[in-house]
């Protein structure tokens, strides 16, 4: 059924909940996961002096995050691939579903409410709401 399933990730606790689930879908369905990090360069570009060093260090952020989902998935079994992309997150993530037959995504989401997720937006929702493939939220265990 599944053959290609892509975990976005941004280095969160909640795209480490939706990496295990990812994980365990891939190795049920032998699927390749695909572990995407987009930098958004556009929001550092407004710097007048020193953007170049955060767009690196936020590349640097993404190839961590994306080969400690390699490892997680080589750990089960499971094949994987990863990329570090720079562009708007949820347009890159649409995207990246379309160039690469992907089947299905998994994302996490914080469970922000009310002033902070009207405030804050949020990439999960624009996926789900823009996506022509399945999206399964997890959402980040709670602390309480």
């Amino acid at each position: 059924m599944y053959s290609h399933i892509l975990v976005p990730t941004d280095g969160s606790p909640a795209s480490d909940a939706a990496i295990e689930h990812a994980i365990d879908l891939a190795e049920q369905y032998d699927a390749t996961l695909h572990a995407l990090y987009v930098v958004d360069g556009a929001a550092y570009a407004t710097l007048e002096a020193g953007a170049e060093v955060v767009v690196d260090a936020l590349e640097s952020e993404g190839e961590e995050a994306t080969q400690r989902v390699a490892d997680a998935a080589g750990s089960a079994g499971v094949s994987c691939e990863t990329v570090v992309t720079t562009g708007t997150a949820y347009r890159s993530i649409r995207n990246y579903v379309d160039e690469n037959d992907i089947d299905m995504i998994v994302m996490g989401t914080h469970g922000r409410k009310g002033l902070d997720r009207y405030l804050l937006g949020s990439v999960t929702e624009r996926v789900v709401r823009t996506s022509d493939v399945p999206v399964l939220t997890v959402r980040q265990p709670s602390d309480e």
